[in-house]
């Protein structure tokens, strides 16, 4: 018996039985969180840009330079090198 009532306390404590949102207040909480957002200013969004910016290209850089060392390796280990 008392695993029935855990079962039931569980449902209650995830509220399934208190039905389904409608559209309307759905869209009136969304609206509300999103007031509640802090928003960038446009210097702040420019520096963002640019942090962004840098980061990807160095990761970029980084990937690149890897790829062509590894390819190379890989180049360099099935071709072997023939020095006769």
């Amino acid at each position: 018996m008392a695993d029935g009532n855990a079962v039931q306390d569980r449902r209650d404590s995830r509220g399934d039985d208190r039905g389904r949102t409608s559209p309307a207040t759905f869209l009136r909480q969304v609206v509300a969180e999103l007031r509640k957002v802090v928003w960038p200013t446009q210097q702040q969004l420019i520096t963002y840009f640019f942090v962004v910016l840098v980061f990807v290209i160095t990761v970029m850089l980084l990937v690149s330079v890897l790829d062509l060392a590894f390819g190379k390796l890989v180049f360099e280990i099935f071709t072997g090198s023939n020095t006769q």
